[in-house]
């Protein structure tokens, strides 16, 4: 029942704003309707998802104020309906600063397809790295000023509920691996963090834009949104084997201090975005950690090239993550080495768009493969074709998921 009623008010809610929308002229009414269809390659071509999507975007730009309000809707063929409400924030508009209240989507950085400094937001890794980045975004409960100074900015944000990321359901084809060497039973006293101020996070930015760089400073305080596995073994003194495993999810605070930056050379645009670390959490083998996890500080960063020859934009990202007094017996490696790769080009007057993006997992030589072909049927109405295909080592980052290689169409609606 209590679903019925939110989806009721859901209705309600927007018939009520359209309406409301003939005398405010100044309201802007958007969205689409969505649907998205996939076929695994394997021998019974069994679907990997069959979604339905309604999102509406309402809008308002006043002078010293303004709103958003974002809900959607997701439809899928073998769950319940799901309903999302990804920002609804209040702007209110002062001579040198602004002030959003509310649920919102906070973004940083340059790279493109992976979070180095974009950290503030959490991930919808339910579907692992397939849909869109502004759909994997979770919108944040936060209140966020920007000051500002001439052309740059100074952002602080202060996020007093913590929000992890979503993973997968326990069924799922995108659950990852767990790298235990037996099944675990799960001790769940310690997967919260409660509400209260002392656990708040709190980020700052500042940004700049010069007519040769484009650069950002960014600092934060906060939770990992992906909780840590202590373990509590038992084994059995005759065969010295395992033979019981309990594994505790725990949140753990994390320190973060990094930049990012852009600039051009000639006909190339250099992107650089980098990130310190303090405190994760790392899973080990090293008996002498009874838990099972030992606390390094880590660098993760990217360096990238983008180039457009002949019309085709071109461009390539490495990346590393790189643990900090490594010992042996961790389960991550010591340098974790990724490249991406992107090829776009349009034609028919940008009705027609071909692309192919790739992840690289150099360590375990294994990827994620992403060919499509978009073309605009008519105004506001687009059909896309393309795979996910990936392959390699089954222990690798992409290999783990060579039986999801997949095939999709999306057929989009947008008002």
């Amino acid at each position: 029942m209590k679903k019925i009623v939110k989806y009721l008010f859901l209705v309600v809610f927007g018939v009520s704003i359209a309406v409301g929308s003939v005398s405010a002229q100044q309201l802007e009414i958007t969205g689409f309707a969505r649907n998205y269809t996939g076929i695994l390659l394997n021998d019974q071509t069994d679907f990997s998802i069959i979604q339905n999507t309604f999102n509406l975007n309402f809008e308002k730009r006043g002078e010293t104020v303004g709103f958003k309000v974002n809900p959607m809707l997701y439809h899928y063929f073998d769950k319940e309906m799901d309903f999302r409400l990804r920002e609804a924030y209040l702007d209110m508009y002062f001579n040198k600063f602004d002030l959003r209240i509310g649920q919102q989507q906070i973004i940083y950085g340059k790279a493109e397809g992976v979070f180095i400094t974009d950290i503030v937001s959490p991930k919808d890794l339910s579907e692992f790295l397939l849909p869109d980045f502004d759909e994997i975004r979770i919108g944040v409960t936060a209140v966020k000023v920007n000051y500002y100074i001439g052309m740059n900015t100074l952002e602080a944000v202060w996020i007093p509920v913590f929000s992890p990321t979503l993973m997968p359901d326990s069924g799922s084809i995108w659950r990852p691996k767990m790298p235990f060497p037996v099944q675990p039973k799960y001790d769940y006293s310690t997967n919260e963090v409660k509400p209260s101020l002392k656990h708040s996070e709190f980020f700052l930015r500042y940004s700049a834009m010069t007519s040769k760089l484009d650069y950002e400073i960014v600092g934060g305080y906060h939770w990992s949104d992906d909780p840590v596995m202590h373990l509590n073994k038992t084994i059995d003194p005759v065969s010295m084997q395992l033979q019981r495993l309990v594994a505790r999810p725990e949140y753990h605070r994390i320190g973060m201090l990094g930049g990012s930056l852009s600039t051009t050379f000639g006909s190339f645009v250099f992107r650089a975005e980098g990130s310190y670390n303090s405190g994760r959490y790392f899973q080990t083998e090293n008996p002498e950690q009874q838990d099972g996890t030992v606390s390094r500080d880590y660098l993760h960063y990217m360096a990238g090239l983008d180039y457009t020859l002949a019309g085709v934009k071109l461009s390539t990202q490495f990346i590393q993550e790189y643990i900090l007094d490594y010992e042996t017996g961790m389960l991550q490696e010591e340098a974790e080495n990724t490249m991406t790769f992107l090829a776009a080009k349009d034609y028919l007057r940008e009705k027609l768009w071909l692309e192919l993006f790739a992840y690289v997992g150099i360590n375990k030589g294994d990827a994620l493969i992403r060919p499509k072909v978009s073309y605009s049927f008519a105004d506001g109405f687009d059909i896309q074709l393309g795979a996910n295909i990936f392959v390699g080592d089954e222990t690798g980052r992409f290999g783990q998921y060579r039986d999801n290689s997949m095939m999709y169409w999306k057929v989009k609606y947008s008002f």
